[in-house]
This record gives structure tokens, sequence and C-alpha cells, in this order.
């Protein structure tokens, strides 16, 4: 089973080449986290695949449904043209777990919308992050801010692993490949793109918590950038 320990020591914190849609500056308790078991650690040299990943043929879609998980009224996110998030295999057939990758998806996509729109404060971040995810999705789209850059490009979402632990609290584990998006300057709208190699490739853990509305809300996680687990 993946140590979560070392995972959180490669979480990432500053806004670096090719860090695009990472919610990733999360502070993570290893014990309330969903880990990829059995599929080893980042020194391992066995099986790269999160255990129980669905290794069949994949459908893309461009965003989770909403509808296809409560009738809480939800925040519209609509990506620009060029931007596009693509999620693979994100479902698994089971109604719950099914509602809980949905909105896991949907938090991606919120942070993704504030980086592009170049402010934290958007009704998206507020709907599906919540507690420390929240501040440290805040925090991250800021660094994009300071730093002058958005993004262009697909990113594409795979290898979902959810678990529930309870009717309130889950924990899912996918992987991110950032190797079709790429930094553009928001002044001179240059776009960089030189590949980010492994670095393009992000392993995320987090947890989920059901609230009142019925939305499974973001509120922990951490992310590995380079893991072998995602690197294809």
């Amino acid at each position: 089973m993946t140590d979560l320990v070392e995972l959180m020591s490669h979480g990432e914190s500053t806004v670096k080449r090719r860090s695009l849609p990472v919610a990733a500056a999360f502070a993570a308790t290893a014990a309330l986290l969903l880990t990829a078991c059995g599929s080893g650690d980042d020194s391992s040299k066995g099986n790269d695949k999160i255990a129980g990943a669905d290794s069949g043929a994949t459908a893309s879609a461009a965003s989770p449904s909403a509808s296809s998980t409560t009738g809480a009224d939800r925040p519209e996110i609509t990506l620009p043209n060029g931007v596009k998030d693509e999620f693979e295999s994100w479902k698994t057939g089971d109604a719950t777990k099914d509602a809980v990758l949905a909105d896991a998806g949907h938090a991606q996509t919120a942070t993704n919308d504030a980086i592009i729109k170049g402010t934290s404060d958007t009704p998206g971040m507020t709907f599906y992050y919540k507690g420390k995810a929240l501040t440290s999705s805040t925090q991250w789209v800021q660094k994009w801010l300071d730093a002058g850059i958005t993004y262009t490009g697909t990113t594409r979402y795979y290898r979902p692993k959810v678990e529930i632990f309870d009717n309130k609290s889950a924990g899912v584990s996918y992987c991110a490949d950032e190797s079709k998006a790429y930094n553009q300057d928001r002044k001179t709208k240059k776009v960089d793109r030189s590949s980010a190699g492994k670095d393009g490739f992000v392993l995320y853990n987090t947890r989920l918590e059901k609230n009142g509305a019925g939305v499974w809300q973001t509120s922990d996680g951490t992310s590995v950038r380079g893991s072998k687990t995602c690197v294809q």
C-alpha cells in the first residue's frame, strides 16, 4: 500500500513549469485519505497502476455529468475554447461511487476555471471545496496569478479509484496527464509548448465529504508530480 506520508512529502507548494490545474498545496492527514493500495510507491519496480483501476477500454467525457449526482443548485462552469478536461473511465456503475467521482471531477474543473478567469473568488470553488482543500486551492490559484500565467490545452484525468468510507465521507485517487496542456503568459498570450516530461503526470489522493445538499465536497488531499504510478 502506498505510504501517504511519503505522498505528503512530495506535495506541490509552488508554481513550477507545467504545474497546471493542480490543487496541490494540500496539507493532508494520512489517516483520513484514500491510498492507492497495492500500487507501490514511487521507488517500486512493480506494477505502476492504481489497484482496482479500469485497465480496459476507456471512454472520455468533457466533464462528469452534474445531473448524475444531485439536484443541488450547481454553479455553471464552462471552460473556454482551447481548454478541455477529459475524464476517462469516470463511471463505475455504482450510483454512490459515480456521484463521488463526478464531484471530484467538478472540483478539478472549478480550479481550472478559477485559474483561467484569474480569480479564486468563483462560485465553483466554494461549491466543490471546503476546509483545508478550499484554503489550499485558493492559495494555489493565487500563485498562478502572482506568476502572471494561465494555461491552454487539454488535461486528461484517468485511473480513478474510489472508496466509500461511510455515508458522508469517501476517498478518491486518480492520475492527471498534463502533457497536452501548456502554460500561457497572461499579458503576451505566448504559449510555452516545451515538454514537461514526467512532471506532466500527477497522482492525486483526495478526501471528499457529503454536505447537506448532497454535494461531495473535496476537503483534503495530496498530489505527487512525476509519480511512476501515472507516468505512461
